[in-house]
């Protein structure tokens, strides 16, 4: 035990006087261990807000999309060919609205347009869809309301507009009720602005910057009144296999089998959370190249540790110190550099999830600062055995002579 307290003791009084040495040797696990801990909790952060959001919608929901989304294995389907520029039309709505087991049907054209109030302007997506969408997708108004199936049979040219919208084009949102907007220089009044939804992070969709008028009122985006995909609420989560066998056989009365896909939400989200498990994962493996950049900086530096000590290490041998003490003594320093890079790795990553979770969630598990302590443990003994077994085999007496 004291011998464990000295070596300690001494690693400590190395790095004191050698203060930027040390400082410098951890920043390579530092920075190794916050890349790992942060694209970590961005990927447990990611993947809990994308279950939130498919949750929020329901478990019996279905999706109808153009052309064949998956293939055999489950995967997104990347070939051409495959019915991708399929388009659907009202009859299609007509006859899902006469199946049984489906107790909301909402159909939906959308593209990017251009939103604009005097001279200011906002990018988004416009939804020329009908009034159901909005209990369908959980879209609830902060201010106004939203529109409704008389206001689609009316023609009116309103429309709902997610809070970036707002915010970008006017200074709060009861602000815009009742404005009228120039989307892609079509005039439409404003009678609504919906609750934040988030997105946007990593190119995936960025939900406030959405805007929904009634599919009538968009002729000038969409004249021919086609559809690019249908969401569906059946009667109960039970109900759904026998709703997508009766959606397909009333399909492929009108289209081939690779025209369109029936999707349940579960698979939409599988599908996207493995992506994203491929992508964190590999963000993750990239980080640990800094930790083993890290390990090689903090070996050198205990090549020249040794080098430097090459007296004291004699002078400790000549004085009864074994060869275990010595290696003990550097192995230790090295496992010291590099936890104590890993500590301020963690705290590094603590205060920047905090900072990012202003605007994208990251969410620091226990199960990531374990293993990071755990990788810059490894990282010290791996890297530190090396210059330690050298310094542990100097001879005594070559030691002590050592200029």
């Amino acid at each position: 035990m004291k011998v464990i307290i000295f070596v300690i003791t001494s690693a400590f009084e190395d790095f004191r006087r050698n203060k930027i040495r040390t400082a410098l040797t951890s920043l390579g696990i530092l920075i190794g261990v916050s890349s790992v801990v942060l694209l970590s909790g961005l990927g447990v952060g990611l993947k809990i807000y994308i279950q939130q959001q498919f949750e929020s919608l329901g478990t019996n929901l279905i999706i109808i999309f153009p052309g064949k989304v998956f293939g055999e294995d489950g995967k997104f389907r990347q070939s051409e060919g495959t019915g991708l520029g399929q388009t659907f039309d009202e009859k299609d709505v007509r006859n899902l609205r006469r199946i049984k087991l489906l107790k909301d049907v909402a159909p939906v054209f959308t593209r990017t347009a251009s939103a604009s109030y005097g001279s200011k302007s906002k990018i988004g997506d416009i939804f020329a869809t009908t009034a159901n969408i909005f209990p369908l997708r959980n879209l609830n108004a902060t201010a106004g309301k939203v529109f409704d199936e008389g206001d689609t049979d009316k023609r009116s040219k309103i429309v709902v507009i997610g809070k970036k919208i707002s915010d970008k084009l006017f200074n709060a949102p009861e602000e815009a009720i009742g404005k009228n907007i120039k989307i892609d220089n079509q005039s439409y009044k404003i009678i609504g602005v919906l609750e934040s939804k988030g997105g946007g992070g990593l190119g995936g969709p960025d939900f406030d910057s959405y805007m929904y008028i009634p599919y009538t009122a968009g002729i000038s985006f969409n004249p021919n009144k086609e559809f690019l995909y249908f969401y569906i609420e059946v009667m109960s989560e039970q109900d759904i296999p026998e709703a997508k066998k009766m959606i397909e056989e009333a399909f492929l009365k009108r289209y081939n089998e690779d025209d369109f896909s029936i999707v349940e939400q579960k698979e939409i989200l599988n599908a996207v959370t493995s992506i994203f498990a491929v992508l964190n994962n590999i963000l993750v493996m990239i980080g640990a190249i800094s930790l083993i950049v890290g390990g090689i900086g903090i070996m050198n530096i205990m090549y020249v540790s040794v080098v430097e000590r090459t007296k004291e290490i004699g002078i400790r041998r000549a004085i009864g110190a074994t060869k275990k003490d010595i290696l003990l003594q550097f192995l230790t320093e090295s496992i010291l550099l590099s936890l104590l890079g890993g500590t301020c790795g963690i705290l590094l990553s603590y205060m920047l999830t905090l900072l990012i979770n202003k605007y994208f969630p990251a969410q620091m598990t226990a199960m990531s600062v374990m293993l990071a302590l755990g990788v810059s443990t490894i990282v010290g003994v791996v890297f530190g055995v090396f210059p330690a077994r050298k310094a542990a085999r100097l001879s005594p007496i070559d030691a002590i002579r050592y200029e």
